[in-house]
This record gives structure tokens, sequence and C-alpha cells, in this order.
């Protein structure tokens, strides 16, 4: 599980279920010694309910592929819990019993539905939601994982000194061989060239997107997460040809917003 593929949109629904079970502590009407645990249908169905749903929208976003249960996405299945709930608490606030008022348990528990429902449907609709809930962080080690030896390509730091960032490696010159001619294996040198002026370089995604394989298979193979880094081997057009930390390649589709290690 990696929690920084979180968005600002999950952020807001960690925070509406916490302030949900505050709420459900507090008293459901006004005069009266009560709060949601005093039922179980309350307490259980509603508050912890749209707390599950909350979970469930959390976990299912840390998850590397999105998961089912029974057929299920887990969630889309927290969503509709939270949605549910939301629509219930409106109307357990607009038809309080007689001779009683709405306590601070039962108002604070519909705000916070209604911002749980809402921040759950409205993530992957809103830009501003769907951003990293925390940025990719700086490599801090000279060779993160999966990096070439020193003088290998595209990561800052494997640079050579008296070599241009993100360059190749010179060929230095043999025994009996005048200094800046060819070496013995020509095509063995060409063949270590990237095509074109592309250099394979580190990157890290703003938001989780999926890998595609490379034989065009529309089902992803792979979802790249914010806060990792990624290998770019090849460009093909506006698309990467990206490797994972456990050597799998694919096509990422999406390479707007990418920032570059």
């Amino acid at each position: 599980m990696n929690i920084r593929s979180l968005t600002r949109g999950d952020g807001v629904v960690i925070g509406a279920a916490v302030l949900l079970f505050i709420a459900s502590f507090l008293k459901t009407y006004d005069g009266i010694d009560i709060n949601a645990w005093d039922g179980l249908g309350t307490g259980l169905g509603l508050y912890m309910g749209a707390m599950a749903g909350a979970a469930l929208i959390v976990v299912n976003r840390c998850l590397p592929q999105p998961r089912k249960v029974l057929g299920l996405d887990l969630g889309n299945t927290g969503v509709a819990f939270t949605v549910l709930v939301a629509w219930i608490m409106f109307w357990d606030l607009v038809d309080v019993p007689d001779q009683v008022d709405a306590g601070g348990g039962l108002i604070l528990g519909f705000i916070a539905s209604a911002v749980l429902a809402g921040a759950a449907v409205a993530t992957p609709l809103v830009p501003p939601l769907s951003a990293a809930l925390v940025g990719a962080p700086k490599p801090v080690a000279p060779q993160p994982y999966g990096a070439q030896p020193q003088g290998g390509y595209g990561y800052p730091g494997a640079q050579q000194p008296g070599q241009p960032y993100g360059g190749q490696p010179q060929p230095q010159p043999q025994q009996g061989q005048p200094y800046g001619g060819q070496p013995q294996a020509p095509q063995q040198a060409q063949a270590a060239q990237p095509a074109g002026d592309f250099s394979p370089f580190w990157f890290a995604v703003p938001v989780a997107r999926p890998l595609y394989g490379e034989d065009g298979s529309p089902a992803p193979i792979a979802e790249l997460a914010p806060g990792t880094w990624y290998l770019a081997v090849e460009q093909r057009g506006a698309a990467l040809v990206a490797q994972t930390q456990d050597g799998r390649r694919g096509v990422l589709q999406d390479a707007s917003g990418i920032q570059r290690g």
C-alpha cells in the first residue's frame, strides 16, 4: 500500500469520517440524554456505515490496483455507503420527533456525512481534489532502487565529470588507436545509444495513472503511484515507455504534469 497515492479529496473524506465519529457520541436530541450508540441501528447502521464507506475509499486508493470483492469495486461500494448515509441523515434531521429539537450529534452528524459523501463523489471529477495529498519526495540517494551504476543513464548524479546532464559516456581510445578514433566494435557502441535525442530519465506522477502493456492491450498492467520514482526508457509521441521498480515495462499514455528527477 502506498499512502502517497491519496488525494486531497481522500483527505477530506478522512477528516469528515473523524468528525462523524465524534458526532456519534454527542446528544442526538436536546433534552434527551441519548446518543447514536444507544441504538445499534443508528450507531452501527448509520454512523459506522459511513465510516466503513470512508475506509473502503481510502484503502482502495492506497492499493496498487483497484480491488473487487464479490464482483464489487471497493471504492465504488464505499462511495455508495456514504451517499446512502447522507440521504438517511438528512431525513432524520428533517423528521425530528415532536416536542424535541435536534441535538449536536444529529446536526453535526448530518454535516459530516454530507461533506463525506460530497468529497467521495467529487474527488474524481474536480481537479483540485484529485491532486496528490502529499507531493512526491525529492530523491535523497544518488542511486535509487533500480538505478544503473555510475555512468549509467538518466538519473541526476549518474553523469560523469565533464559529461553533460543525461549525456552518454564517451568511448575511450584503445591501445594503438589515435585519440578520438572509433573503437574496434562500432556496432556495439551504436547499440548502446538511445534512438534519436531521447535520454532515459526518472520521473514521478502527480496522481495515480495506469500503465498499459506495450502490445496495445486496453487493460492496464500496473498503476503508477505518486511518491514513487519510475524510469522512462523510451518516448512514443506524447506517451512514455516506463519501467516499474519490479522490472515491468509498459506505456504511460498520460505524461502530463510529471515531475522529472
